[in-house]
């Protein structure tokens, strides 16, 4: 480790070592010599005088980089494919004519980058999943366990443990969805040349547009992609771009409402992240227990959203058929969204499958609150036994405002319950009032929700996903 130069925290602190691998230099440049493999075989196939030991010899190195003799060249050329292809070719002496035949850099970056994209989304389909069964039996375990629902951060109507979670998980759900449709969708940029007009390879095989076509089709084929970009001009659009980092920023958002949703639990001490034994909250106050994860998801998440829109500016300033102005750019915003996503998939798997319920908290939360909400049914009992409606209305609301006033004047419990007890137009009702407090009374059809939820929408997901991959369309496509 070079302690005097900075490291992307991301990389060294924070990401899986799958995800790092995706975009690292090694899978980088060993992708781009996989492709001009794929394009000399498909040159060759198509009858090009290319020969076997050709692609033989270019297929034994493609893992053997010399990234030194690489990186000297790149000095000296100050062009990064054109270095590479150099490299290459210093390995592959008898294949150096034919590396990168008829192509132009964009076909080795930008497919290169459209293959890391779909690996990239495949690993976070695994690791989303993985979140949506931990926040999946979470949800199913707690779904008939009363809490206070809260709006505006003020105590609301109850609703239940398992309710809210199952709200985390639609958002994840529907995540999920998009990601499945994104990876469905995702072209490959094929074979192009300069301006995306195909110039150099229709020379090259003698104005013969059906073995272009056939070539474009047959590279992506060897690559694993169904579709192709319909038209390009040197790069694919970079509106692509943006689509995979709004569906990463909706990641993060799905992920930052959750760990923002606990970290306000923790404060009430209701619900808490996973704290391990020996864990340090605080260096001064050593009775803490900050829910650390929860705030480094929300840290994250707010970094990956900012991405999207750095995607929709950069697509917005590509002018004609390109320029370079995005290239920097991208070497950072792309993977560093990914990395940052598979971060945050990760920590909230780990929160999820560790929460730390604390029922009897809860509990007097509810028995605070829960006076105050039940009037309603107060009123309609004391109406059911003959009361009158408006002096019941005008007497409930006498004794509420005293009783929250002395909870916040005095600090007192709330005692409304006992002075409507104390009052002679309740008398006929006032036994019931323990079961007309019955949490369980206030939460609806909560616990129904959650399980026709998780049966209909959440459980079909994962059973999709220990399927594997989604299927692929039954015929190649161009996108539209």
């Amino acid at each position: 480790m070079d302690r005097i130069a900075y490291e992307n925290p991301l990389t060294s602190r924070y990401a899986s070592r799958e995800m790092s691998f995706v975009w690292s230099p090694q899978n980088k440049f060993s992708t781009w010599r996989r492709l001009w493999v794929a394009l000399a075989r498909a040159e060759q196939e198509l009858g090009l005088p290319i020969a076997d030991r050709q692609l033989a010899e270019m297929e034994a190195c493609v893992e053997d980089i010399d990234f030194d003799l690489a990186e000297a060249m790149e000095r000296e050329l100050r062009h990064d494919v054109m270095s590479h292809v150099h490299a290459f070719g210093e390995q592959c002496p008898a294949a150096r004519p034919i590396i990168h035949l008829g192509a132009t850099s964009c076909y080795v970056t930008d497919n290169t980058e459209l293959l890391q994209i779909r690996d990239s989304l495949r690993l976070l389909r695994r690791r989303l999943a993985q979140l949506l069964g931990a926040l999946r039996e979470f949800s199913h375990r707690h779904r008939d366990l009363p809490t206070l629902g809260f709006t505006h951060f003020q105590p609301a109507q109850l609703t239940t443990v398992g309710k809210r979670a199952a709200l985390w998980l639609y958002d994840l759900a529907t995540d999920f969805e998009d990601l499945e449709g994104l990876l469905g969708r995702l072209p490959f940029r094929g074979v192009k040349g300069t301006t995306g007009t195909q110039a150099s390879f229709l020379a090259l095989f003698d104005g013969d547009h059906e073995r272009v076509k056939r070539l474009d089709r047959r590279v992506a084929e060897i690559m694993g992609f169904e579709r192709r970009v319909a038209v390009s001009g040197q790069t694919y659009s970079r509106k692509w771009d943006y689509r995979v980092l709004a569906l990463l920023s909706g990641l993060a958002q799905s992920t930052g409402k959750m760990a923002g949703d606990i970290r306000l639990l923790a404060h009430l001490k209701e619900i808490e992240e996973p704290f391990g034994r020996r864990q340090v909250g605080s260096s001064a106050m050593a009775y803490k227990r900050n829910p650390m994860r929860s705030e480094r998801i929300c840290s994250l998440a707010r970094y990956v959203i900012s991405l999207a829109d750095n995607a929709a500016q950069t697509h917005v300033n590509q002018w004609f058929e390109r320029t370079l102005d995005d290239s920097a750019n991208r070497r950072l915003s792309l993977p560093q969204a990914f990395l940052g996503v598979d971060v945050l998939l990760n920590l909230a798997t780990n929160v999820a499958g560790g929460l730390q319920v604390w029922p009897r908290v809860i509990e007097k939360h509810i028995r605070e609150e829960l006076p105050f909400m039940a009037t309603e049914h107060i009123i309609m009992a004391g109406v059911k036994a003959g009361g009158d409606r408006q002096q019941l209305h005008e007497a409930i609301r006498e004794h509420s405002m005293a009783a929250a006033l002395r909870v916040k004047e005095e600090g007192g419990e709330n005692d409304l319950l006992s002075r409507l007890a104390g009052d002679r137009l309740f008398d006929r009702v006032a036994v019931d009032f323990d079961h007309l407090l019955d949490p369980r009374k206030f939460i609806g059809r909560a616990p129904e929700q959650v399980e026709e939820f998780l049966r209909e929408v959440v459980d079909p997901l994962l059973t999709r996903s220990a399927l594997g991959e989604p299927e692929a369309e039954a015929t190649e496509q161009l996108e539209v």
